[in-house]
C-alpha cells in the first residue's frame, strides 16, 4: 500500500465554483482581489513581446524547463484566481484541489545594473515623449527585456513558496503563477519596474530630455525651440492651428483623416499641474522652461497659475522657430 495519500480528482469546472466561493469570503474579509482571469481563449500566454519575452526568459533556465508546463493548464484554464505584484514580491492564490497560497520573492535589482539601464536608455526620443506621457513605449521595453542585461531576474534571485503538499520546489500552481506574471506584463508592462524595486520614471533623465526638447544647436548655431507638434506629443493634446488662408469646407463635406480632430489620449495633460510637474522634471527654471519651448518666462508662470485645462494654439507654422501663445 502507498504511503501517500492522494485526494480525490475535482474537475475544473467544481474547483472554479469552489474558488469563486472562497474568493467572495475573502473579498469579504477586506482582501484586494486582482484576478488574472481565464486565458483558454488565447493562442499564447502572453501576447506582447515584454509578457512573451518573460515566459521565454524562464523557460530557458535548465531547472525550470520540466517543471514550468505543469502550469500551463492552471493558468489557461483560470485557476489562478488572484496575482499581485509589489516590490521584490508576487503574491497569488491558485486553485488546486484547494485553495493554495503562492508568494515568489525576486531579489531587487542592483543599482549598478539599474544605471546602465538607464544610460541605454537615453536619447531616445519618441521613448521620452511616451515617458513624458505615462507610458512605456517598445523601445524602452525591448531594452528593459534583454534577458541578460535587461531587468529579468536570474534563478539565483527567485525564491518560491507554495502552501500545497507538494515536494518540489516548483510545483504546478507556482509555475502557474510564473506564466501569470508574463500576462499581468501584456497590460502593465510598469509592473516589471516595479517587481525589481526600480521606478520607471528614472528614464527620464534632464539631459536627455533636455536633447528631445530642442537642447541641441541648430546648424546655424542658433538653439532650437520646441515645435508645436512635438509640444502638443508632450503634453498630450492636439494644439489649436490658426487656420492658413484658405476656402472653407463646405457644410456637407465630411471629415478626412487629415481634418478630423482626434481626441487626446494620454496622462499626461494640459493643465498648471502637468506644466508645472514637466517642467520640474526636467530640474529647469521657469525661464531655461520658456527658452526651450519658444515662449517667454511670463507666459510659463501664467500657465502654472492657470486653473482648469489650458488652450493651448500655434501661433504659426510658417515660421522657423513657431511662437506659442495660450489661446484666449
Amino acid at each position: 500500500m502507498s504511503r501517500f495519500f492522494y485526494k480525490p480528482y475535482v474537475s475544473v469546472a467544481q474547483r472554479k465554483v469552489q474558488g469563486r466561493k472562497q474568493i467572495q469570503a475573502l473579498e469579504k474579509k477586506g482582501r484586494v482581489i486582482e484576478p488574472l482571469g481565464e486565458l483558454s481563449h488565447r493562442s499564447k500566454i502572453a501576447v506582447s513581446f515584454w509578457g512573451h519575452a518573460w515566459c521565454k526568459h524562464l523557460e530557458s533556465f535548465s531547472d525550470y524547463a520540466n517543471r514550468l508546463p505543469r502550469g500551463r493548464t492552471y493558468v489557461r484554464n483560470g485557476s489562478v484566481l488572484h496575482l499581485g505584484i509589489e516590490p521584490g514580491t508576487v503574491s497569488a492564490l491558485v486553485q488546486g484541489s484547494e485553495l493554495y497560497e503562492e508568494t515568489i520573492h525576486i531579489t531587487p535589482l542592483p543599482a549598478q545594473k539599474w544605471k546602465t539601464i538607464q544610460a541605454r536608455c537615453q536619447g531616445k526620443i519618441g521613448s521620452l515623449i511616451e515617458l513624458l506621457q505615462g507610458k512605456i513605449s517598445d523601445e524602452i521595453m525591448a531594452i528593459v527585456t534583454d534577458p541578460n542585461d535587461g531587468l529579468f531576474p536570474k534563478p539565483k534571485e527567485i525564491k518560491l513558496n507554495c502552501s500545497c503538499p507538494d515536494w518540489a520546489t516548483m510545483c504546478k500552481h507556482v509555475a502557474a503563477v510564473l506564466y501569470g506574471v508574463g500576462t499581468r506584463l501584456d497590460t502593465h508592462p510598469e509592473l516589471l519596474f516595479k517587481l525589481r524595486g526600480v521606478d520607471h520614471n528614472d528614464l527620464i533623465s534632464a539631459a536627455a530630455t533636455a536633447s528631445t526638447l530642442g537642447g541641441a544647436t541648430h546648424p546655424s548655431g542658433r538653439r532650437r525651440t520646441l515645435d508645436p507638434a512635438k509640444l502638443g506629443d508632450v503634453f498630450g493634446i492636439d494644439l489649436e492651428v490658426e487656420p492658413a488662408a484658405a476656402t472653407s469646407p463646405k457644410a456637407n463635406d465630411k471629415p478626412t483623416k487629415s481634418t478630423a480632430k482626434k481626441p487626446a489620449d494620454s496622462a499626461f495633460k494640459a493643465s498648471a499641474a502637468s506644466v508645472s510637474k514637466l517642467r520640474k522634471t526636467l530640474g529647469l527654471s521657469r525661464a531655461a522652461f520658456a527658452a526651450k519651448l519658444g515662449v517667454s518666462a511670463q507666459t510659463v508662470t501664467n500657465w502654472e497659475s492657470k486653473t482648469g485645462p489650458l488652450k493651448l494654439q500655434a501661433a504659426s507654422l510658417h515660421r522657423p522657430h513657431s511662437l506659442l501663445r495660450e489661446n484666449p
